[in-house]
């Protein structure tokens, strides 16, 4: 009973209050609300990529085509005369000298008949000399009037007869000699021998093709150049400038074979738009092997010097369907799609033939996130970028990209 009653008083008295609490109560709360700022969205940022200079820099123009090793000389080897294969004195692939023997073929039929052409030879030779004898004795009888001019003439016309008779021997008897010396097959040029298509016992005349050989100390490269190698090249050759070649094999990093272009077709052809051309190069140490696949890098600029390029890297290059393109980091970093026209690779960088400027910016990191006009978040890199290399340190990064502004500018 006391409870309710003690309700009740707080009550009426609480009421009573709220008159005087709620005028002021409510400036309080007004004030507090306008105090109190709407949140905003955050802005929306571009899209971050790495962004790098183009570069700019002295290069002699050089263009890449696949060719094929050939060999200077190539012969194959035939006898020159026939018999019986006797001996094979090669390895098979090895190295010979010039003048080795590489075959022998048996030498009996030609012994006896170079000891037969001796023995006509020594024949004759005395019957010739037999015969001077009796010419001598005769022109002293006909001095004396012992014989008639007729026995003269005719001991004359005999001596001359026995000459020519020795002469004909002395002829067979070289050709005796040098069939002898035919029974050894040598190789006519030093190189690479390939295998034996004949083997010991067989029989063979002069048309049968024992082996190969092919030259190795030298070796061409031929290859088919575009139009405009052509065009660049073909002036310094004919004037007899060397024009620098560089092949690389299919194992091998680069272009480390050093050489010269040789030779140039006089005409292109019409169906592929290609000529044919040819360098020679050293091949000492025996790496160049004729047939092999090898890469061809043709050097030249323009009259033979080198020429400003812009150069950028690979990794900034889309393609959209034939046409090659970069993104630009344009005005207010915003994207811009940039057509480009490519030319060979120098240093890592890809020469750019037109579609940008020095001093521009172009995206190479980061390019999958990039629209054409859309704002962009570039760090600056260098033109070397490669995601996959470990980050530089934070120093070394920025003494980096002052280098790289500096040499921009100095471009400018």
């Amino acid at each position: 009973m006391q409870n309710r009653q003690r309700r009740k008083a707080m009550k009426q008295s609480l009421l009573a209050v709220l008159p005087f609490v709620l005028p002021l109560a409510l400036p309080l709360a007004l004030l507090g609300a306008c105090g109190e700022k709407p949140k905003e969205a955050p802005p929306q940022g571009g899209a971050p990529v790495s962004a790098a200079l183009v570069v700019e820099k002295e290069i002699t123009e050089t263009q890449e085509f696949s060719g094929r090793l050939e060999a200077i000389e190539r012969v194959e080897v035939r006898p020159r005369v026939g018999g019986y294969i006797t001996a094979v004195n090669f390895t098979p692939g090895s190295i010979v000298r010039k003048g080795d023997a590489l075959f022998v073929i048996d030498t009996r039929p030609y012994q006896a008949a170079l000891s037969g052409a001796e023995a006509a030879v020594a024949s004759n030779r005395a019957k010739a000399e037999l015969a001077k004898l009796e010419l001598t004795r005769a022109e002293r009888l006909y001095a004396d009037r012992a014989i008639a001019q007729r026995e003269l003439d005719e001991r004359a016309a005999g001596l001359k007869e026995l000459d020519a008779d020795l002469r004909g021997a002395q002829a067979a008897l070289e050709t005796a000699r040098l069939n002898m010396g035919y029974t050894r097959v040598q190789s006519p040029i030093a190189g690479r021998v390939s295998k034996a298509e004949i083997t010991v016992g067989n029989l063979v005349d002069t048309t049968a093709v024992l082996t190969s050989v092919v030259s190795v100390d030298k070796i061409y490269a031929s290859f088919d150049g575009d139009e405009e190698t052509y065009l660049r090249v073909a002036p310094l050759a004919h004037k007899g400038t060397a024009v620098p070649v560089r092949v690389g094999l299919a194992n091998e990093q680069g272009f480390p074979h050093e050489g010269k272009l040789e030779f140039v077709d006089n005409r292109l052809d019409p169906q592929s738009g290609s000529v044919r051309m040819r360098a020679t190069f050293v091949n000492a140490d025996n790496t160049l092997v004729p047939g092999l696949f090898a890469r061809v890098q043709v050097s030249g600029g323009k009259d033979g010097k080198a020429s400003q390029a812009l150069l950028i890297n690979e990794r900034a290059v889309g393609t959209d369907q034939n046409r090659k393109f970069v993104f630009v980091v344009g005005k207010d970093s915003k994207a811009e799609y940039r057509p480009v026209s490519l030319g060979p690779t120098v240093d890592g960088l890809r020469v750019v033939r037109s579609g940008l400027q020095r001093g521009e910016k172009i995206v190479v990191g980061g390019l999958q996130r990039v629209r054409p006009g859309a704002p962009l978040a570039p760090q600056i890199v260098g033109m070397d970028y490669d995601p996959a290399a470990p980050p530089k340190p934070a120093k070394e990064t920025k003494v980096a990209d002052a280098a790289g502004a500096a040499r921009a500018e100095g471009t400018k």
